[in-house]
Parts: C-alpha cells; sequence; structure tokens
C-alpha cells in the first residue's frame, strides 16, 4: 500500500501525461449519478469518469435521482468518445463525454438536470444553457427554491 503522499504524487504523474487531446472511445457501462460513469473501452479497460464542467445533485439531494437517470438516459449502453481534462484527486478522469455530436456535460445542464460547476468551468458558454433551463424553469429549476441547493455546498454539511 502507497503512503498518501505516494499516492498524491502517482496521481499527479498520471495528470501530467494526460493532455487536454486525450481521446478515450468505448462503452458506457455503469452511471453512478448525474455526472459520473464508468466507460468500457475496446481493451475491456474500466475507466471511471467523472463529467467535466458540471455538478449534478447528490443522490439523497432532491433531484439526485432524476439527475442519475438522465444521465443514464443520454449515456448507458452508448458508444461514446471522453475528450479528457484531467485526473482528479479520487483518480477519475475528468472528461467532456460525447454521445455523437451531443455533448453530454451541455445536455445535462440544458435538460436542468446539473448546474455549470463553476469553480471549474472553462466554457463560459455553459452558462447561457443553464441561464435558459432556470428561465424555462427545466429539471432542477422547476423544484422550490427550498429544494435546490449547490450540490458543492450541500456537499460541504
Amino acid at each position: 500500500m502507497l503512503p498518501r503522499i505516494g499516492i498524491v504524487t502517482l496521481l499527479w504523474l498520471i495528470a501530467l501525461h494526460v493532455s487536454a487531446a486525450t481521446l478515450i472511445s468505448g462503452r458506457i457501462v455503469g452511471v453512478y449519478d448525474g455526472d459520473s460513469a464508468t466507460l468500457l473501452t475496446g481493451s475491456n479497460d474500466q475507466v471511471k469518469i467523472r463529467l467535466a464542467e458540471i455538478d449534478a445533485p447528490e443522490k439523497k439531494q432532491p433531484y439526485g435521482n432524476r439527475s442519475r437517470q438522465a444521465l443514464s438516459d443520454l449515456i448507458f449502453g452508448k458508444q461514446v468518445t471522453a475528450r479528457v481534462v484531467t485526473i482528479d484527486r479520487y483518480g477519475r478522469t475528468v472528461a467532456r463525454l460525447y454521445v455523437g455530436d451531443v455533448d453530454v456535460s451541455r445536455e445535462m445542464v440544458r435538460a436542468g438536470a446539473a448546474w455549470v460547476y463553476r469553480q471549474y468551468n472553462q466554457d463560459s458558454s455553459l452558462l447561457d444553457v443553464e441561464a435558459d433551463a432556470r428561465r424555462a424553469r427545466r429539471g432542477l429549476w422547476g423544484l422550490p427554491a427550498t429544494e435546490r441547493q449547490e450540490p458543492w455546498l450541500w456537499r460541504r454539511k
């Protein structure tokens, strides 16, 4: 077992070798929540994916199960391409997923099934997509304001 510092260093070194141009293709074999899934590559490697630039309600939050179902409807069992952004501190591959030409992060925000994760957002157009979903009261934006809390704030509790 590697000591904690060894794991952090290993993840950092892996992240250095993963560039934004890295693409991974495969089939989605698991969906955990509204922003994470497992991709099975052609060589039968399982890659845990965390969708880049969005944050979905946690399972125990209002709309959490519906967010997970929305992601599942978009990607489960489908061939996807992952454009890798980085490796996170949990060892997950952070990526923008595409089913054909459909940008999954954008679609989750458009459907009101996820927030733009402002701390990590690199795509300012996602904020406009979120504002449109909010105005249209799609997905989580249709919940009473008292039931809507950004997942990054909810996790702090």
